[in-house]
């Protein structure tokens, strides 16, 4: 029993041990398990913690634009990888917990956030290309058509020069004075930012600067004088840009060409005369020592505000260039020894050498350029004008009224040229000794044209088909009460359209208006140029209505231009201050008038010139035009033209005084003047008088019907001057129209009246009956063509021209309500 016993106490050891053993190694121990229990536990109560915190965390919700921004970045795909980038360790311990190794990053990081921030403002830099066409805001130049300037307003560079027309001086002046190392340094000058750095803070004040030209220039032409570190980085990285693409004369030419130096003075060549009334090339030492001293502070240290200060600042700049090698110390002596000898000058063309044009330019411009442009300023403007066309326009002008104006009672004239085949004005006087800002009466003078209204008068009749063989009785007339009445009170009885345009007949050009009708002449005048407002009146006829010289002048020069209208302009382009162009001109043609209608008016003209009231006006080349005379001679018209240009003359009182003179006046200055514009102008001439024999018309007549109308008696100052006449028992019967082919006739009904006379009636009524031939039978067209002189030669003068007038004792001034020649 007792060996039973014991037995199982040996096995019971045994396997105590056994699953001791078996613990150890295949399965956790009794420790281990409740270890394990408690971990489970512990992380049983975690994932409660965070399923808790997850229910009361708000939901967050993904914009389906930021998720198809990160699928397109494959942003899921770049966190899985990054995820399996095992972690860094060093010596055991994780990289991430060494400050050097943040210190590492955060240096990394402002590197490249410095080298990303320096390649985006150098990106950003703009090219050096725009200093070349550079100007300051707020200025206005004015060029004329050679390119050459007739006026700068503003801050504007007056005289610009090429570096090899600057003297060595002047360069080495302002080398010594503003940047001594400029030959050594690439925009930048380290040495002279130290230097100037001690010298401040010993100083305790800022008393030297350190940037160099090619600094200030950079802050001229790109930025502004802001003192902040944004504006001072871009500067310092467009200074080396400019070093870098720029030579250092280039540098020099432009710094030393804009520069402000005080006294409305931009630039080197500005300062002398302002200064000196010198050229550049004149200038001693001690003054372009002066110069050179002003940019720091040109208000302080101008020579004009205070002497002394400019005194002091000049031999400092004196001092610098001995220093620098670039003078002896007895050339500093001698020049220090000088007194500041000024001769100071207004800036040059501060005042327009053309003052009536640029008025009208600076007028016309808000038209053509915005508000905002306009406000920015730093325009240029490309004109028309030549220059020496306008300078002989203004002697003719000013001679004019300073001698004949005196004599015959008139105190102010105006002249407009304008090239026919472009619209291009060429030369405008707005007014006898015309000064800026005065009133221009080339364009803002509203004024009666007279018998130079007759011009498109007669075209308008022309073009709806009237030849200008038709005849119309030259008698007494009276329409609706209106009695229009010729200038010289006589009277020549049947006559053409060419002999009464030659003549200047009123009476006749109130029966062409009468059949044209208002609509057709008012409609066209405006075609072709004529911009003001027309009034439909008999007087019409006789140029009652105001225009101005301009739009009369453009007008003309539609039928210099066969017809085809241009609008007056003054302006080719307009560039802003970067030199990009916001305007350019592109006017396109448009033909208004027939080039038939425009053939045979141009003709008809040319008899005015030839034999008419325009001989005054004759050139050694075919020339047409039309004079013009309002009531008691207050305005004194010419407007003619050769097949390149149209000129327009007037001459009056601005009080609207009567003058003692007469047109032929103002033809006499148009010739003037057109002598010397033709100089050089290859003779051209006008298209042969087209086949006139059953010619419709490119218009169509509306016809005026009048309430009355009728011939009149004669009145004690009337005669008749002509071989046959109306009598007071004549009639004019207009109570009806024209028919639809704008054809009509006119026949002499052989009444008489009880004093014997015989009399003439003047029918509109009767379109089947034939017109009364003229006193002359009227050549035939094919007799009347003007013939083409051969090459070199001038134009042979018409044999067929009417005879002139009657000659008769001079004319007393038209009666109220009349036109004149």
């Amino acid at each position: 029993m007792d060996n039973f016993i014991s037995k199982l106490k040996s096995l019971s050891v045994k396997s105590g041990e056994a699953s001791s053993f078996k613990n150890k190694t295949d399965q956790p121990s009794i420790e281990g398990a409740a270890s394990a229990s408690k971990s489970k536990a512990a992380n049983g109560t975690a994932k409660q913690r965070r399923v808790l915190r997850s229910r009361h965390r708000p939901k967050i919700t993904i914009p389906p634009k930021l998720k198809q921004v990160a699928e397109t970045l494959k942003l899921p795909q770049a966190a899985g990888a990054i995820a399996q980038i095992p972690k860094l360790s060093y010596k055991g311990r994780s990289i991430y917990r060494y400050k050097r190794f943040w210190l590492a990053v955060l240096g990394v990081g402002a590197g490249g956030t410095l080298a990303w921030g320096y390649w985006t403002i150098e990106q950003s830099l703009p090219s050096t290309g725009a200093i070349n066409q550079f100007v300051r805001t707020q200025t206005l130049t004015i060029k004329a058509m050679d390119g050459s300037v007739i006026q700068q307003t503003g801050p504007a560079t007056r005289e610009t020069l090429t570096y090899k027309q600057i003297p060595p001086l002047i360069v080495n002046a302002f080398v010594a004075a503003e940047d001594r190392r400029f030959y050594q340094h690439n925009g930048i000058d380290y040495q002279s930012i130290l230097r100037a750095m001690a010298t401040n803070i010993l100083a305790r004040d800022v008393v030297e600067g350190a940037s160099t030209i090619t600094q200030q220039l950079a802050r001229i032409v790109y930025l502004n004088q802001d003192r902040n570190l944004d504006r001072k980085i871009r500067e310092a990285m467009m200074a080396q840009k400019i070093d870098r693409e720029l030579s250092k004369e280039q540098i020099l030419e432009r710094y030393l060409n804009l520069v402000y130096l005080g006294s409305e003075a931009y630039g080197v060549a500005d300062a002398a005369w302002v200064y000196f009334s010198k050229p550049i090339n004149k200038l001693t030492l001690a003054e372009a020592a002066t110069i050179a001293g002003l940019p720091p502070a040109p208000s302080e240290y101008s020579p004009l505000v205070d002497k002394e200060k400019a005194r002091q600042r000049r031999d400092i700049v004196l001092g610098r260039m001995q220093e620098q090698g670039f003078i002896t110390a007895i050339e500093a002596d001698a020049a220090k020894a000088e007194d500041i000898k000024l001769k100071p000058s207004i800036p040059k063309r501060l005042y327009s050498e053309a003052p009536s044009f640029t008025s009208y330019i600076r007028q016309e411009l808000p038209k053509y350029v915005s508000k905002d442009e306009l406000e920015v300023g730093g325009l240029t403007i490309e004109t028309t004008l030549n220059p020496k066309w306008q300078k002989k326009a203004e002697e003719v002008i000013n001679s004019t009224v300073a001698n004949e104006g005196y004599y015959e009672a008139f105190g102010q004239a105006a002249l407009v040229t304008i090239d026919s085949g472009t619209g291009e004005i060429r030369a405008m006087v707005g007014g006898y000794e015309f000064k800026e800002g005065q009133f221009n009466r080339a364009t803002q003078a509203q004024r009666q044209p007279g018998s130079s209204f007759k011009g498109i008068l007669y075209t308008a009749a022309i073009a709806t088909g009237l030849s200008p063989y038709d005849g119309y009785l030259d008698a007494p007339f009276v329409v609706d009460g209106y009695r229009p009445k010729n200038a010289n009170r006589k009277y020549s009885g049947w006559m053409s359209l060419r002999d009464a345009l030659t003549n200047s007949v009123n009476v006749v050009s109130v029966k062409v208006l009468i059949d044209t009708g208002f609509d057709p002449v008012i409609k066209l005048a405006q075609q072709m140029g004529i911009k003001s407002k027309l009034l439909p009146t008999y007087s019409l006829a006789l140029g009652a209505s105001e225009v101005n010289l301009l739009e009369l002048t453009n007008a003309y020069a539609t039928l210099a231009n066969q017809g085809k209208y241009i609008p007056a302009h003054g302006i080719r382009r307009v560039l802003n201050r970067q030199g990009k162009v916001i305007y350019d001109a592109s006017f396109k043609p448009k033909q208004v008038v027939d080039k038939t209608t425009a053939a045979i008016i141009s003709w008809m003209m040319q008899s005015v010139v030839n034999s008419g009231t325009g001989q005054p006006a004759q050139l050694d080349r075919q020339v047409a035009g039309k004079t013009g005379t309002s009531e008691e001679a207050r305005d004194l018209w010419f407007v003619g033209f050769i097949p390149q240009l149209a000129t327009g003359v007037w001459l009056g009182n601005d009080d609207n005084l009567p003058t003692w003179s007469a047109s032929t006046t103002a033809a006499a200055v148009w010739h003037d003047f057109m002598v010397s514009a033709t100089k050089g102008i290859p003779v051209k001439y006008f298209p042969e008088l087209p086949n006139v024999d059953g010619r419709k018309g490119s218009i169509k007549a509306k016809p005026i019907s009048p309430s009355s109308s009728y011939t009149a008696s004669y009145d004690s100052d009337e005669s008749a001057g002509g071989s046959r006449s109306g009598s007071s028992g004549s009639s004019y019967d207009n109570s009806s129209s024209y028919s639809s082919g704008g054809s009509g006739s006119y026949s002499d009904s052989g009444s008489s009246s009880s004093d014997g006379n015989s009399g003439a009636a003047y029918q509109d009524s009767a379109p089947s009956e034939a017109a009364p031939p003229p006193e002359a039978a009227p050549p035939s067209a094919a007799d009347s063509a003007p013939v083409e002189a051969p090459a070199g030669l001038d134009a042979p003068i018409d044999s067929t021209e009417p005879a002139p007038p009657p000659a008769t004792a001079p004319a007393p001034p038209p009666a109220p309500g009349s036109g004149g020649q």
